[in-house]
């Protein structure tokens, strides 16, 4: 069956300062780094071992997503494409602020809310969920998606149903990978 891989970027310095990265550049820390580089070791170990297979990188702009999949690239020597779809969710006022301050844990349960200058989760959710379309299109083609942890609450919802407060809850560490089979009954979009 036709598989989709995901991997959060690595740490940035952000992440340790526990703030909101959103659409706001933050780089990688130097931990940043030796987890990208680590989870290209582990998934070219996994996949000399014929375990999973992917012969394209796609990235979000953002930095810390793209110098993440820029070491994955050069350890599993794939071809890398920046791809703006998988930008993360612009957090408006929220961005810079705590991660688990309060008001921004609630505000992640109003959907079709831009808070304030951002992005509503569901138009995220149409630019993410067009380019899994697109991914599943092409079944010549296994990808790796590198972005973030806002981009992989949606792509998990692609795949499988979630009530509202568990979608808003979901995340993933830095530098997991996560590994999604398209089925043949799965239409969604």
């Amino acid at each position: 069956m036709q598989k989709v891989y995901f991997v959060r970027h690595g740490e940035t310095v952000w992440n340790v300062e526990n703030k909101i990265c959103g659409a706001t550049e933050s780089p990688l820390t130097a931990r940043g780094i030796q987890q990208a580089q680590a989870i290209g070791r582990e998934i070219r170990v996994r996949r000399d071992a014929g375990e999973l297979q992917m012969d394209w990188i796609l990235c979000s702009p953002l930095d810390r997503a793209k110098h993440t999949a820029e070491e994955i690239a050069a350890i599993l020597e794939l071809p890398l494409r920046v791809e703006p779809r998988l930008r993360e969710q612009n957090f408006g006022i929220w961005e810079s602020t705590p991660r688990d301050g309060e008001g921004f844990r609630h505000a992640k349960e109003h959907f079709i809310d831009s808070f304030g200058t951002g992005e509503s989760m569901f138009r995220v959710a149409q630019r993410v969920y067009n380019l899994l379309d697109d991914v599943r299109a092409d079944p010549a083609h296994t990808y790796l998606l590198v972005a973030h942890n806002g981009i992989s609450r949606i792509v998990e919802s692609y795949f499988r149903d979630m009530g509202n407060t568990e979608f808003a809850a979901f995340g993933i560490q830095n530098a997991a990978l996560r590994t999604y089979t398209f089925s043949k009954v799965q239409i969604k979009g």
